[in-house]
């Protein structure tokens, strides 16, 4: 049996080092919330390609299930923590001010079950902030409809959730103060998005406190 540690690194390798996504304005936003003198947690933090837009001036705890990928992060100054976070976390209560999850709660079992793990490592008033694909954009939706994934988070084999836009504002506010929700709406649908403001949105970024 292959066991997941091997999944994600054969998946790594597929994509290639350093692969991420709207790596651009998913940096902006990240450092728009976090700013710096923060100690953070790096959920599924892989090589620490996203990790570098942010870790100036922060000090950063990376936490993946690839321990390859995670000592290509340890040279940009990463403490790499080798887990799978769908099993108990080895982190103490209350330690950190960040903690980022880009890309990753798609990947994970029990979304509400972590978000209440992030809570707990969380201090008082520090933030998760992270982005996580919005599988029910109109584009992807229309996909769907022809029969066809490509495209759309339902590529990726490693996706075991699919959120829409509402659902996944509910589960953050269940647990936490919102503070910012907003998404990367491709060039091309900018006029459109104007109208139906979610519908549009290919990447929902995220901002929340522990309250």
């Amino acid at each position: 049996m292959i066991g997941l540690e091997t999944v994600y690194q054969s998946h790594h390798k597929r994509r290639g080092d350093g692969f991420a996504i709207l790596l651009k304005e998913r940096g902006d936003f990240l450092r728009k919330h976090i700013g710096t003198g923060k100690k953070m947690l790096d959920s599924s933090s892989k090589d620490g390609r996203i990790t570098r837009m942010y870790i100036a001036g922060n000090t950063v705890t990376g936490a993946d299930i690839d321990s390859e990928a995670l000592e290509r992060a340890r040279a940009l100054g990463v403490d790499p923590i080798h887990v799978d976070l769908n099993g108990a976390w080895p982190f103490t209560p209350s330690t950190y001010d960040v903690v980022v999850a880009c890309e990753f709660l798609e990947h994970i079992y029990f979304p509400a079950v972590v978000f209440e793990k992030i809570e707990t490592v969380l201090r008082t008033g520090g933030i998760l902030v992270g982005t996580v694909p919005h599988a029910y954009s109109l584009q992807s939706r229309i996909k769907f409809l022809l029969g066809r994934k490509s495209g759309t988070p339902l590529e990726d084999p490693t996706h075991i959730n699919h959120f829409t836009f509402t659902e996944f504002k509910g589960l953050l506010e269940a647990r936490f103060e919102l503070l910012e929700i907003t998404g990367h709406v491709p060039s091309r649908y900018k006029l459109l998005a104007k109208l139906f403001p979610t519908l549009f949105i290919h990447d929902i970024m995220f901002c929340v406190r522990k309250k």
